[in-house]
């Protein structure tokens, strides 16, 4: 069976051919990292940036939670970016250009292979499929369902990005040219069981505030978590995505509330000077399991 994907709120890009940045993982405060081996790496240093990947993965993977991005699937490289890096300590791999359900299975039936040959436990290697393309895009529901080790997964909607351009939008700070692009795909991993799905992606370096924004949005549509290009992007999207001490209060004190009201024989009661029942208790106690695990 598949590993439990982890609450993730903020997973860091870095490029996979630079030695300096990869020694840096331990000292950011990230919840994950994503080795990149496509957009960011010139052809002639894959070669390398697949062997600095996998030393990486090897020297902090039992510490730190670990993706690789590798090339797409319609590329000569994915195959040689697979068997360089599934080795224990490898969280997951994200599969850029997802163009639909027949991708994702390929990949899985080679994981399947990698890693009984590197000696990990079956299904060890999380798969979040990228959907950059309109294709992709249209069946999300049925990547999502292409195989158990599907986690993660969202939407991206970063100016000039490759969403951008399959679809042909012009982004805007405020997100509205793309909120059913990242309305649809988290409905579509909802629907198909994905626990923690993750968006992105703010690309200016400066605008922390506009970087606030764009992350409380996506947090109050139902993602739990954000990729970043920048350390400096990481305390915002890491407070952006953990439960306030406010939050957790209201709803440990909601859960009271309504265990009392049971207590007398009712299943509504008035709370904060709203009405509440006893669907919001479910809600409740799935925010604070969430708040604990995130605290850990």
């Amino acid at each position: 069976m598949p590993i439990a994907p982890k609450p993730l709120r903020s997973s860091l890009f870095i490029p996979g051919n630079r030695q300096r940045w990869l020694d840096r993982v331990p000292t950011i405060e990230s919840d994950s990292f994503i080795f990149d081996l496509e957009d960011s790496v010139p052809e002639a240093e894959r070669e390398e940036a697949r062997r600095l990947v996998r030393n990486t993965i090897g020297q902090f993977g039992g510490g730190h939670t670990l993706f690789v991005r590798t090339n797409a699937p319609d590329t000569a490289h994915l195959l040689d970016d697979l068997e360089a890096v599934v080795h224990p300590g490898l969280y997951g791999i994200l599969l850029p250009k997802t163009r639909g359900p027949e991708d994702v299975v390929v990949v899985a039936a080679i994981l399947d292979w990698l890693e009984h040959r590197a000696g990990m436990p079956a299904g060890s290697v999380i798969i979040n499929p990228l959907l950059e393309t309109a294709e992709g895009i249209r069946q999300a529901y049925e990547v999502a369902k292409a195989s158990s080790r599907v986690a993660h997964m969202g939407a991206s909607a970063a100016p000039g990005g490759d969403a951008a351009q399959a679809i042909g939008f012009t982004w805007t700070s405020e997100g509205t040219e793309s909120l059913y692009l990242r309305s649809k795909i988290l409905l579509d991993a909802r629907a198909a069981g994905v626990a923690y799905p993750m968006t992105g992606l703010w690309t200016d370096i400066q605008d922390l505030e506009g970087l606030r924004g764009f992350a409380q949005r996506a947090r109050q549509l139902g993602y739990t978590g954000m990729k970043a290009i920048h350390p400096l992007h990481l305390p915002v999207i890491n407070e952006v995505f953990s439960p306030s001490a406010e939050e957790v209060t209201y709803w440990q004190e909601l859960i009271e509330a309504m265990e009392e009201a049971e207590r007398r024989g009712t299943t509504a009661v008035t709370f904060r000077g709203a009405m509440v029942d006893t669907a919001m208790v479910k809600t409740g106690r799935d925010k604070l399991a969430l708040a604990r695990k995130l605290s850990k």
